[in-house]
């Protein structure tokens, strides 16, 4: 056997250890986030009637997970709890301008937001027509996120932070690791979730503070918690974020 062999010999033997070898019993490695109130942030995605209100145009399609949820309640609680224990929050925003309509390409779900006026604002220097419309944030919210305090960031233009200053923000606030929730699921919060790993930040995403797109065949929801497991540093329900932010350890 040469060195290459023996290589991938070993390879394939570590690799199933931890796997089990196929095995039925086979465990993905329990994986954690140390809550830490100097480093840590609860970062909220797109908290707006468009999502989260029967007033909202995505409703129809996402009412119900919301509902199932209880995510415009859960979201509150997130809100409420990292106040009162002084934990930084930002929100990333959804927005879309109407120069972003003149765009030639985009996924079925892009392409229905635009069809439908979802997260639309005359502009980004005015707020005519922006107060109680479907971009604005949902009522409840109100008082936590227009506290002064709370940082909000640049839009985010397609699901992913790419696009806004998001990162900026948290790196310059100190920021290495994050409280993932909003809207939604498989969409927005996954390709945060996915891009801020990337980033080096360590995320716990609340899964009931989230909710998702559910048509015929497809189930946004589920799509996402199958890989929120398989990538977060950890899953944490709304209770168990409430603990977490409280000092004790979450994980998945």
């Amino acid at each position: 056997m040469n060195h290459l062999q023996k290589a991938l010999s070993t390879t394939a033997i570590a690799i199933g250890l931890m796997f089990g070898a196929g095995s039925a019993k086979a465990q993905l490695p329990k994986t954690s986030v140390q809550i830490d109130r100097a480093h840590t942030a609860l970062v909220i995605i797109d908290p707006q009637v468009d999502f989260l209100s029967p007033k909202g145009v995505a409703w129809g399609v996402v009412g119900k997970s919301v509902e199932a949820n209880h995510t415009v309640d859960n979201i509150e609680t997130l809100f409420r709890v990292a106040k009162a224990n002084n934990i930084p929050v930002f929100i990333s925003p959804h927005y879309y301008y109407p120069w972003d309509h003149k765009w030639e390409s985009g996924g079925p779900l892009e392409v229905l937001m635009h069809q439908i006026g979802m997260f639309d604002r005359k502009g980004p220097l005015t707020l005519e027509g922006f107060q109680n419309s479907g971009a604005d944030w949902m009522p409840q919210y109100k008082p936590y996120i227009e506290d002064g305090i709370t940082v909000i960031a640049s839009p985010h233009k397609v699901y992913g932070p790419e696009t806004n200053d998001l990162v900026l923000q948290l790196r310059k606030r100190g920021i290495t690791k994050v409280i993932l929730a909003g809207m939604s699921a498989n969409l927005c919060v996954e390709s945060h979730l996915r891009y801020l790993l990337e980033q080096g930040f360590e995320i716990a995403v609340v899964k009931d503070a989230t909710a998702a797109a559910q048509l015929p065949g497809l189930d946004g929801y589920a799509a996402a918690l199958t890989n929120y497991q398989m990538i977060a540093n950890a899953v944490m329900t709304t209770e168990e974020a409430k603990n977490a932010i409280n000092g004790n350890k979450a994980s998945k």
